[in-house]
């Protein structure tokens, strides 16, 4: 038996199709890819160093690790390392190897703070801590059943108040921009992180290939985009990539009126899943997420390490 690593290729649709059988396997609450996983790899902003890794064994992928720094953080240094491997795979050696060779080769990128989530069990979170991780925040995966859970009704906007969906932005997405960026920094985060980029906004968020603007809602006040939920699709399975709303505007459920909006059109399009992630602190979002009918279904613990 013998484990290797190596980059990802996003010219080998064999590669990006096995990186993302694996990652549905081990994190199936997230949406992903080959097409996708190729084109992240073409597009994200070359600042951020993004190489995902392939565990090999033997010649079959078993293994992936996804690597890069956060390039968009006013504080330099700060870089991630996520590691799954094949659940069928586990224990062989190919998670040490991917995340020593992430280690190697962020360090050579002047990396000083490591960052990985692993999911919430005793052995991710003790693989971790071997390697001398330390336990930060956590955060929920969630889940609503669309073909069979119900939904709240839809209500009428109130006056002043119109919804719209990511196509009518189409001409010119920038007030997109602008909301998001000003809801972004608000997440719940251990790395502060700022949007002022609109080419790499529009190369990694806008165009890419998995955001639905058909079932992406928007709220409008007095023609002013204010609150919003981003959604992805893989033609099956409905994500909710951020839903926030400007800070002026909270307090009034525009936000839940807009992913409301986008909940039953994913459902009228035939999507019969749906998911969600939040920060276990971000008590608000998680009850916005409990009244629509989520379920909480995997947590995962975000490790950090000093590189110094």
């Amino acid at each position: 038996m013998t484990v290797t690593v190596r980059d990802v290729r996003p010219e080998a649709p064999e590669d990006t199709a096995a990186f993302a059988r694996i990652r549905r396997r081990t994190l199936p609450y997230m949406i992903s890819t080959g097409a996708s996983l190729a084109y992240d790899l073409r597009h994200t902003h070359p600042d951020a160093h993004y190489r995902p890794l392939l565990a090999e064994e033997d010649g079959e992928p078993v293994g992936t690790a996804q690597v890069g720094l956060v390039y968009d953080s006013p504080e330099p240094g700060h870089a991630y390392v996520n590691v799954y491997v094949d659940p069928d795979r586990q224990g062989r050696g190919a998670g040490s190897l991917l995340a020593a060779t992430a280690e190697e080769r962020l360090r050579a990128l002047g990396a000083t703070r490591l960052y990985t989530w692993v999911s919430d069990a005793p052995a991710p979170r003790g693989f971790a801590e071997r390697r001398g991780c330390r336990a930060g925040r956590s955060a929920h995966f969630l889940r609503l059943d669309l073909a069979h859970g119900a939904l709240p009704p839809l209500r009428t906007p109130p006056p002043g108040v119109e919804l719209v969906t990511g196509t009518d932005f189409a001409d010119d997405p920038r007030p997109l921009f602008a909301l998001d960026a000003e809801t972004v920094v608000d997440e719940p985060s251990d790395v502060e992180r700022e949007f002022t980029d609109y080419e790499a906004w529009l190369e990694e968020t806008w165009n890419h290939p998995l955001l639905s603007r058909e079932l992406t809602s928007v709220t409008v006040v007095e023609g002013r985009p204010v609150a919003f939920t981003a959604a992805r699709t893989d033609g099956t399975r409905y994500g909710t990539v951020m839903t926030g709303t400007l800070r002026a505007f909270r307090g009034r459920g525009l936000a839940k009126l807009a992913k409301n909006h986008s909940l039953h059109r994913a459902r009228e399009a035939g999507l019969r899943e749906a998911f969600t992630g939040n920060d276990a602190g971000n008590e608000p979002m998680l009850a916005i997420n409990k009244w629509f009918g989520y379920e909480v279904c995997a947590t995962e613990v975000q490790y950090v390490r000093e590189l110094g």
